[in-house]
C-alpha cells in the first residue's frame, strides 16, 4: 500500500494563532513582528531557539533574556500545536484506521518536534520527520532522499501547502499534491482508498 506523507504547518495546524500575542509580548505591531517571524529557514534547519529569537529581537531593536526566549518559544509551539485543524485530524484518523501507512514531514525546529511527538494525532503516524533534526529542509533534495530511506519507499502521496515543496517532491519522483483542504484531499484519496468514502 502506498504511503501518505503529510506536511504539518497549515495542513494539520492552523496559521499560528499565537502571532498577535507574541507581537504584543515584544511590544510591536503584528505587521512588524511578522516581517521577522516568518524568516524561519535557519531555525527549521537546526538553529537553536535562542538563535532564532535573538535574531528576531535584534531586527526589532530589542534584547531578550533566557527567560523571555523560553516564554516566546513556548508560546510559538503552543500556537502551532494546541488547536489542530479538526477536519485534517479526522482524515488522518480515518486513513490510519484503514491501515494506510502515514508519515509526517515537517520543516520545523527540534524543540517543536519533541512536543509534536506527544500530541494525540501523532500516534497515527508511523514516522515523524522534522527538518530541525536533519540539518536540511524542504525542498532540498536531501530531505526527500532521507524520507524515502526511512519509509523504505518512494511510492508516496505527499501533501504540502507550499508550491515550492510540492515542486521539490515532484522532482524527487513523488506523487506530490498541493494542499487546499482536508475535504479536497479526502475526495482525491477516496478513489485509491475506498474505506474513506468521499
Amino acid at each position: 500500500m502506498r504511503w501518505i506523507v503529510f506536511d504539518f504547518g497549515e495542513v494539520i495546524s492552523q496559521r499560528n494563532p499565537a502571532r498577535p500575542a507574541m507581537a504584543a509580548k515584544l511590544g510591536v505591531t503584528l505587521a512588524v513582528f511578522e516581517t521577522a517571524y516568518w524568516d524561519r529557514d535557519a531555525y527549521d534547519r537546526g538553529g537553536s531557539d535562542l538563535d532564532y529569537w535573538t535574531r528576531i529581537a535584534g531586527s526589532l531593536g530589542l534584547t531578550l533574556d533566557d527567560a523571555q526566549v523560553g516564554e516566546l518559544t513556548a508560546m510559538d509551539n503552543a500556537g502551532w500545536l494546541d488547536d489542530p485543524v479538526l477536519e485534517t485530524v479526522a482524515l488522518i484518523e480515518d486513513l490510519a484506521a484503514a491501515g494506510v501507512p502515514l508519515a509526517l514531514l515537517s520543516n520545523a525546529p527540534s524543540t517543536f518536534g519533541r512536543l509534536a511527538e506527544k500530541t494525540p494525532w501523532a500516534q497515527h503516524f508511523r514516522h515523524l520527520i522534522f527538518s530541525g533534526d536533519l540539518g536540511c529542509a524542504k525542498p532540498d533534495a536531501e530531505i526527500w532522499q532521507h524520507t524515502a530511506t526511512v519509509l523504505g519507499s518512494s511510492d508516496v502521496v505527499f501533501f504540502d501547502d507550499r508550491p515550492s515543496n510540492v515542486e521539490g517532491a515532484l522532482a524527487a519522483g513523488w506523487d506530490a499534491r498541493l494542499w487546499t483542504s482536508a475535504a479536497a484531499a479526502r475526495v482525491q484519496l477516496a478513489a485509491e482508498f475506498r474505506e474513506l468514502g468521499a
